[in-house]
């Protein structure tokens, strides 16, 4: 019953997201039959679920609500800015029942009264201007719409798992809410039922089939099995869409039971040769047995009499598998391209050609495996912008702004380690927009803008990256202003000149702000600086861009894996590092030559542009002899190239990232580790610090 709970409030919460960005778009949109829908089916199965898996408060909280929206179906009541306030703080104290629930604070039940009393003068019309739609949203469509809620049919096999009984799971609720959704036949198998001594009384054996005609979606359907579908065997397809007139035969037995799976082809050819009615025929012949016939009876019975015409639509499944799991295959798959490393290593260094082709087989193999371990820790990152839509809504209300909201990309992927660290610094990033960015309506009314400003997240991949960036209409930065408080802060002399650039990082700054004042949205210079660590922990960039009056764009540049990386594997006296391959643009020889035409300074000229490097062997204090010729790797950093001195270049490297561990891991300018194939460590260098390091020893030096 514990496992059954927990996967009611993974689901539940699941369900919660969608509904928060359903109702955001139906204030939008009022008029959104969809939309209403969507809000109503969300509701009704937290509602139901709850009931049935023993959350009993929150079935007797969601269910005021579902009827206020059942309501609005109808027509008699409206969708209005006071409902989806209301509705949202329902989903917040939901969400504090489900914490509560396991282990977290209690919810305030005094909350929960005032917010049902609420609904509860909505459905009374006790409130005027709660009964009424305001002037900007229009009342709903009619509930029924021509040509847009016709009539299908549903074939649905429900075949429950045998531990539903010991998971608290009670199926007949499920069924009655079938039955509840439109006109339903429905037939118990118990062909798996078996004898009384084999018999386990807390299992079960019986499989459902039911035919189904409502107005409603197949994915209104597969709702209804949304907390069983784990266990369960759950087959949704549509066989008629309401267009058949009554002319139009619907199939024979013969062909449902080969459509259902329950009989081949060519015993349905052999059995069509006899006389008798292909019924009998199959259940005499013991290819099917009565209960097989009667369901397709039943559903040819049902068809028949609704007039209709078979379209049928292939169902689709997914399975849900716990995060620990997943994280174990790819340590697993990590280790395998350690062992995979070690096999091309022994092979290369043998005369033997099997064992090369059984190592070059292997590589091929491993690599397919990798990428597709590593496809599967992908998410699209659609889902954490779905939440910044409630942010937005409440920050600028709050601040008396009117603010869009618009994205793009939503279907861009990433690792799933990525996007759970990528909320914190968007959400900054995002509430800086709204209040330093996006100026009053009085102010933009003025300065000849739209009174609404706008906010625009965006996703795309570049290369071996993912790039995000919110982008305002706003003020933009005031390089004037920045620069003051740099000044006054200490981190800039009153006499250092700066690009306009250099300018924009420096609000990266820890404790930088230029507000005035202290608010509850922002102002205490932690902001940016929260942005800055959580991206470069995980190897990424912040770019900024800006233009006074105009707006502000920040760009977030991040991998798109955290634990298997192309490297490039270089030397450093007996050391072996790895450089991130998907930041290197090439390698290049340094004579000592080449060192004498600069005269000491740390540049190179490579195709015709100067490129500044940091000698590896000096930032690491190895005192051992350099030798004749070294080599530059040349990488990108944002905009920026800079050159990584190394002893030697050995080639391209499958890199498994290790953490450090607590006690190494606030080292600079090193961001984990790897097994080489001999079982030696080589570190993977951080660039970034790195380079970020030299920039500021560089600025020491010329103060």
């Amino acid at each position: 019953m514990d496992t059954s709970k927990q996967v009611y409030r993974e689901e539940a919460n699941e369900l919660l997201a969608d509904l928060e960005e359903a109702l955001i778009a139906l204030e939008q949109s009022p008029a959104e039959r969809e939309l209403i829908d969507r809000v109503f089916r969300a509701m009704h199965t937290i509602k139901g679920s709850g009931a049935m898996f023993g959350f009993d408060d929150i079935a007797a909280f969601t269910h005021t609500i579902e009827t206020v929206y059942d309501l609005i179906r109808e027509g008699k009541l409206y969708v209005t800015e006071k409902l989806i306030s209301l509705t949202l703080k329902a989903c917040d104290q939901i969400k504090a029942m489900l914490s509560a629930s396991d282990g977290g604070e209690p919810a305030d039940g005094s909350l929960t009264e005032e917010l049902v009393s609420s609904f509860k003068n909505l459905m009374q019309g006790t409130g005027k201007e709660e009964a009424q739609p305001s002037e900007k949203l229009a009342p709903p469509v009619e509930k029924e719409v021509s040509g847009s809620r016709q009539e299908a049919t549903y074939r649905i096999r429900f075949k429950s798992g045998r531990d539903l009984f010991k998971n608290g799971t009670n199926p007949v609720p499920l069924l009655s809410e079938l039955k509840r959704m439109g006109q339903a036949h429905v037939l118990c198998r118990l062909e798996n039922l078996p004898l009384l001594p084999d018999l386990d009384t807390e299992s079960c054996y019986a499989t459902w089939d039911i035919i189904l005609t409502t107005t409603l979606d197949a994915n209104a359907i597969r709702d209804v099995f949304i907390f069983v579908e784990d266990n369960s065997d759950i087959k949704v397809i549509k066989i008629d869409d309401g267009s058949a007139t009554e002319q139009e035969e619907y199939k024979k037995i013969g062909e449902i039971l080969f459509e259902r799976g329950e009989i081949n082809l060519s015993d349905l050819e052999t059995i069509l040769g006899t006389q008798k009615r292909i019924g009998e025929m199959l259940i005499e012949s013991g290819k099917v047995n009565r209960a097989e016939v009667q369901a397709a009876l039943m559903e040819q019975e049902h068809v028949r009499n609704l007039r209709k015409k078979r379209v049928t639509e292939e169902s689709t499944s997914s399975i849900r598998v716990a995060s620990n799991k997943l994280d174990s295959l790819v340590n697993l798959v990590g280790e395998l391209v350690t062992v995979q490393a070690r096999l091309s290593q022994l092979a290369s260094s043998r005369t033997d050609n099997d064992l090369t082709l059984v190592a070059e087989e292997v590589e091929r193999l491993t690599s397919e495996l990798r990428d597709n371990a590593m496809g599967i820790r992908m998410l699209p990152i659609g889902t954490t912008f779905a939440k910044f839509k409630r942010l937005v809504r409440d920050l600028s209300a709050e601040l008396g702004k009117e603010i869009e909201f618009t994205t793009a990309g939503e279907d861009t992927e990433l690792d799933k380690t990525v996007i759970e660290k990528l909320g914190d610094p968007l959400v900054h990033l995002i509430r800086n927009s709204i209040d330093h960015g996006v100026e009053s309506p009085e102010a933009r009314k003025r300065l000849g803008k739209p009174a609404h400003g706008t906010i625009h997240l965006r996703a795309e991949h570049s290369g071996a990256y993912v790039l995000i960036s919110v982008h305002d209409d706003g003020a933009g930065l005031d390089t004037e202003a920045i620069r003051n408080k740099a000044v006054e802060k200490g981190l800039i002399g009153s006499d250092t000149v700066l690009s306009e650039k250099e300018t924009f990082e420096l609000i990266l700054a820890p404790g930088f702000s230029t507000a005035s004042t202290v608010t509850s949205v922002s102002g205490r210079g932690v902001g940016m600086d929260v942005v800055t660590s959580s991206i470069e922990s995980f190897g990424g960039t912040v770019e900024i861009e800006s233009a006074k009056g105009a707006g502000t764009k920040i760009t977030l540049k991040l991998p798109l894996t955290l634990a298997i990386i192309d490297g490039l594997l270089v030397t450093l006296a007996e050391d072996y590092y790895v450089i991130p391959l998907n930041a290197v643009v090439e390698c290049v020889d340094l004579t000592g030559e080449d060192r004498r035409h600069t005269h000491g300074r740390n540049l190179a000229r490579v195709r015709g542009e100067i490129i500044p490097y940091i000698p590896l062997r000096e930032a690491f204090s190895i005192d051992s002899s350099r030798p004749s010729t070294e080599q530059i790797v040349v990488t990108e950093i944002g905009e920026k190239r800079i050159g990584f001195v190394v002893d030697k270049v050995v080639g391209q490297h499958q890199t498994v990232i290790k953490n450090l561990g607590k006690l190494l891991k606030h080292i600079e300018g090193i961001s984990g580790a790897t097994i080489m194939g001999d079982g030696s460590l080589a570190l993977i260098l951080d660039i970034g610090k790195l380079s970020h390091q030299a920039e500021t020893a560089e600025h020491s030096l010329v103060a």
